[in-house]
């Protein structure tokens, strides 16, 4: 009896002993990370994963508390190369990490891939990065971005042109690719909403492999427009602005993120002129939020000895929009923070982060910029 007694005391013991561990434990919260870590956008795939760093490191050096738990967080970073392959092996190899949320991916292009095996698993993925409309267009509960989309950054163009620029015609060209065909057309939609659609006076096609415009800008010339806008890439909207030259076209040349790079000069050269070309990139901060943000690219400078390149501030947020809902909703199970995420008012460095039913930023900004000098110049950051 007595050591049948012993041995219920030392069990009770040890059930009591295991009971106030649990207790006492930190609830552990894996945070997913995926961007290209090598390859030749591993400096940009860098910057969001030290971004995402560092909103970790402050989770954790404030011990936020979840579900009345303190919560200990901890960063899974991985590697999709920029490619689609590999980010879906690595959307997978997460999923088996059973990890609370995802950051990422970088790219439009790994994005979408992978945001179908997050949305099997119920995991939910923000894009601190990723434009295309396709992403949120699919109908997954579980995939959200902090940026604005191709489509809104075409109808801020659109806008742009009209009531900035006063143009009063206007001609489209687009090279017929999802990316090309889809910002032209939101432009269209942004042009005629302010001005009708008598604004537009030809819309024509290439394709993103073309060399040779002179037909398509033969017709734009007889309508005398003052803008042009391309939908597509650099590498086609150079050669074209030196053909526009050629021609006497001295319409302003407008597009989207495709053209706004630092090697349209090159691929322009001459014909880049002053002021003529206007672009846009999805992001910027508005002038309120400047300082927020200059001490936020001084902390990091401080953490990892160099600036940021781009996306940063955008990882940054989604991290710490993710551990909001998180705390909202009194747990790190995706299926039970899910619901608060999408119903979030999450004052970011970069602005307000809320998203509308498909998962897109609502009020995303864009920056909007110009070259002079052969160099691009920031024109207007707007929504």
């Amino acid at each position: 009896m007595n050591v049948k007694f012993a041995c219920l005391s030392i069990a009770s013991a040890i059930a009591l002993i295991g009971h106030h561990h649990v207790n006492a434990q930190d609830l552990i919260v894996r945070i997913g990370h995926v961007s290209p870590l090598s390859g030749p956008s591993a400096h940009m795939g860098k910057d969001t994963e030290e971004g995402a760093r560092m909103a970790i490191e402050e989770l954790n050096a404030k011990s936020v508390t979840i579900g009345g738990k303190k919560a200990k967080f901890e960063l899974m970073s991985e590697d999709d190369a920029g490619d689609p392959k590999q980010a879906t092996s690595v959307a997978q190899k997460m999923v088996d990490a059973k990890v609370n949320g995802v950051i990422g991916h970088m790219n439009s292009g790994t994005t979408i891939p992978a945001s179908k095996i997050y949305n099997i698993a119920g995991i939910p993925q923000i894009s601190p990065s990723a434009t295309n409309p396709k992403y949120t267009l699919q109908g997954f509960n579980t995939a959200f971005r902090v940026v604005a989309n191709d489509g809104q950054l075409g109808g801020t163009l659109g806008r742009f042109a009209v009531q900035i620029n006063h143009a009063k015609k206007v001609a489209v060209i687009d090279d017929r690719t999802a990316y090309g065909q889809g910002v032209a057309d939101e432009f269209v939609k942004g042009v005629t909403g302010k001005a009708g659609a008598d604004a537009i006076v030809t819309r024509q096609y290439t394709t993103d492999k073309a060399t040779d415009f002179n037909a398509i800008l033969t017709i734009i010339k007889s309508k005398s427009p003052d803008v042009v806008f391309f939908g597509g890439m650099d590498a086609v909207g150079g050669p074209m602005l030196r053909q526009m030259k050629q021609l006497g076209i001295e319409a302003k040349f407008f597009g989207g993120d495709g053209i706004c790079s630092s090697d349209l000069p090159n691929l322009a050269s001459d014909a880049l002129g002053e002021s003529k070309v206007v672009c846009a990139e999805a992001g910027g901060v508005e002038e309120a939020k400047r300082g927020e943000l200059n001490k936020f690219k001084a902390a990091f400078n401080k953490r990892f000895g160099h600036d940021i390149v781009l996306n940063a501030p955008y990882a940054y947020d989604s991290v710490m929009t993710m551990v909001e809902a998180m705390q909202k909703a009194g747990s790190a199970e995706p299926a039970k923070y899910l619901p608060a995420l999408s119903k979030i008012q999450h004052k970011g460095i970069t602005g307000i982060i809320a998203f509308d039913s498909h998962g897109d930023i609502l009020d995303g900004t864009l920056t909007l910029y110009t070259y002079k000098a052969g160099k691009r110049e920031l024109l207007a950051i707007t929504k």
